[in-house]
């Protein structure tokens, strides 16, 4: 398993497509920000599947840790990730 951070920057109407592709792998954390552990190759395909859906001007990030214990989160208010425990 890897740990992702996944950051999209689109048009504002194609926003909801973003949205629930990536809801389908990772959690959603802020408003274009999602994060989570996935598989080598579910990371592969997600990579690949965003770079098809990306439009002239759009761009997505990908941060990529071999492990969650590499980074360091801090969260002030309601963490989304809290919401992982119930699933």
């Amino acid at each position: 398993m890897v740990y992702a951070i996944i950051v999209y920057d689109v048009q504002a109407d194609r926003t909801p497509k973003f949205l629930k592709y990536l809801r389908r792998y990772l959690t959603h954390v802020q408003n274009s920000v999602f994060e989570g552990e996935l598989t080598e190759g579910t990371l592969v395909e997600v990579k690949e599947t965003l770079q098809s859906m990306l439009e002239e001007g759009e761009s997505v990030m990908v941060y990529r840790m071999d492990s969650e214990s590499y980074v360091e989160r801090s969260v002030y208010g309601d963490d989304p990730m809290d919401d992982q425990q119930f699933l």
